[in-house]
């Protein structure tokens, strides 16, 4: 077995009515967190998960190699309709980490916005909680930026699936689409019906 470098890690899990839904996902980004830090040996995530019967809740899985610690938050959707736009060209977020002390930091910057809008090197990578992706009605395609800070398990399904497709989108074209919409576990594809983006 290869050196196992500790670190702790999270998976966000949606849950409803006792159903774990797109565990396979989750499962993949586990085990290569995992063996990026060296370690051969891995768990099936789903064995460890039992969350209620009903209700829609929020599978906390927070790992390190040979240690898993799971916790189910009944989920509440957040409305998020503004976006202040930062700037950061040396944040890296490629793992899902627990530690988010460099996304939190440019939070505290989102000056009375519900989220933020993380750009690095004048590309749009993330927000704080989400993937994102745009409409892009020349293309008739939703395109979501090819280097995200993190690829999400949404991302990764529905590039899988066809439904979205990488582009690199600098911020100077946020204004040239029509549709916005955000993307993680807890809330799928969720089209905004409102935003607007400050900077």
């Amino acid at each position: 077995m290869g050196l196992c470098l500790m670190s702790e890690f999270l998976e966000t899990i949606k849950c409803v009515d006792g159903e774990v839904l797109n565990i396979e996902y989750h499962q993949k980004r586990y085990e290569s967190v995992l063996k990026s830090l060296g370690c051969d040996e891995v768990e099936d995530l789903i064995s460890h998960i039992n969350p209620p019967k009903w209700g829609v809740y929020k599978c906390r899985v927070v790992y390190a190699p040979h240690a898993i610690d799971i916790t189910y938050d009944e989920y509440k959707k957040k409305e998020i309709e503004r976006f202040k736009v930062v700037f950061d060209n040396s944040i890296e977020y490629a793992q899902k980490k627990l530690n988010r002390a460099e996304i939190d930091t440019l939070y505290e910057k989102r000056d009375g916005c519900d989220d933020i809008l993380i750009i690095k090197n004048l590309f749009i990578t993330d927000t704080s909680i989400a993937n994102i992706a745009f409409y892009d009605d020349n293309l008739a395609i939703w395109v979501t930026p090819k280097n995200p800070l993190l690829k999400g398990t949404t991302r990764a399904r529905l590039l899988d699936e066809g439904r979205l497709v990488e582009a690199e989108i600098k911020v100077h074209e946020l204004r040239r689409f029509t549709k916005v919409a955000l993307l993680n576990a807890m809330i799928g594809f969720y089209v905004l019906e409102r935003y607007d983006f400050l900077i």
